[in-house]
């Protein structure tokens, strides 16, 4: 499951215990990349704050499905293969469309996101995404205001951002612990947007 030691859930006890009764899925599941946190259940509780408000928050206006695909996107960048697999799958829960939502998948897949079935802007902003992934230095005022022309309002490109920024360090904690899908249920999230302390993964 990850090359460091982690805390089995039956296992836990006291704060890690409450953290993860609070990320459970069903049957008392728990994500592998929530669970190799168990060791510092500090950070387990930042991590999945900052998710749950990056990507799974009622104040977002960006399509959850669109923050999904750029989470995909991000991560297939960066050669994740745990989180392309897990927001794959909610990605097609959310889109509600399978040959959309691998159509799409292709065209990250081939590194082409103009051939995605995609609105313009929205491939715009998977240009944005690459670029603050590949070459972050190298993004600048015009890449922003590329993304206003293109009808996106500053909270939404902030949106946009965060989910790049989010899965940049999402796929790092992946990737540098080892961190497989053994076990995990996948395309599980915490849906209720509404509440932000609602961390249990449907």
């Amino acid at each position: 499951m990850a090359w460091i030691r982690t805390v089995p859930f039956e296992e836990a006890t006291g704060k890690l215990k409450k953290l993860y009764e609070r990320v459970t899925g069903p049957d008392g599941n728990v994500d592998n990349i929530m669970m190799v946190h168990s060791l510092r259940p500090h950070s387990m509780e930042g991590h999945m704050a900052l998710y749950k408000n990056v990507l799974h928050h009622t104040g977002n206006k960006v399509p959850k499905w669109f923050l999904e695909v750029l989470g995909v996107w991000v991560s297939s960048l960066n050669d994740c293969a745990y989180c392309v697999e897990h927001h794959f799958a909610g990605l097609q829960r959310l889109l509600g469309d399978e040959a959309r939502g691998q159509a799409i998948r292709a065209a990250i897949e081939a590194r082409e996101p103009e051939a995605a079935p995609l609105e313009p802007a929205q491939v715009l902003a998977m240009g944005y995404a690459r670029m603050l992934t590949e070459e972050p230095a190298s993004v600048t005022a015009a890449d922003i205001e590329a993304l206003r022309e293109a009808g996106f309002e500053d909270g939404e490109i902030l949106e946009i951002n965060q989910v790049t920024a989010y899965f940049a360090y999402a796929n790092r904690t992946v990737l540098g612990l080892g961190c497989s899908t053994k076990g995990d249920v996948l395309g599980l999230s915490p849906n209720n947007s509404e509440n932000p302390d609602d961390w249990g993964h449907t």
